[in-house]
Parts: C-alpha cells; structure tokens; sequence
C-alpha cells in the first residue's frame, strides 16, 4: 500500500504575515483544502488546521507523516 494512499494533491507553502510566519503543508481533495499542518517559526509551534469538520484519520495520520518527511523540523530564526 502506498504510505500515502489517502492524500490526493498537496502543497508546501510558507507564509509570512502579521500572525504567522513559517512553512506547511496544505492537503487537498478536489480542489478543496482539508487541512494543513504548518510550523509557526514566531511562535515556535506545530499546528493541525483542519478545514472539514469529519476527516478520516488515516489521511490525517498520513499528513502528519508527510510534514515531517518534507519541512525540516527546526525552527528558523
């Protein structure tokens, strides 16, 4: 089975703003955006967003492993 059979399309993004600064991973199932799992450099977090109420827990878990296999772990000064 392929270790991220449950992610249709994602997309690494940063974004830098007035309330966040840092870098992600947003997951996508027909062009909608289910979650996004993103690290805050200011804030020195790791956060899940999700933009469905109900979402298998699988594609979330699999998410998860995604960010840490694409976005570096440490946070940037």
């Amino acid at each position: 089975m392929d270790e991220y059979s449950k992610i249709e399309k994602y997309i690494v993004a940063s974004d830098v703003g007035a309330d966040r600064d840092g870098i992600g991973i947003e997951i996508y199932s027909d062009n909608e955006m289910l979650l996004e799992v993103f690290r805050d450099d200011t804030k020195k977090t790791r956060e899940v967003t999700l933009y469905k109420k109900e979402l298998d827990l699988e594609l979330v878990e699999q998410a998860i492993a995604l960010f840490k296999k694409e976005i570096p772990w440490e946070f940037q000064e």
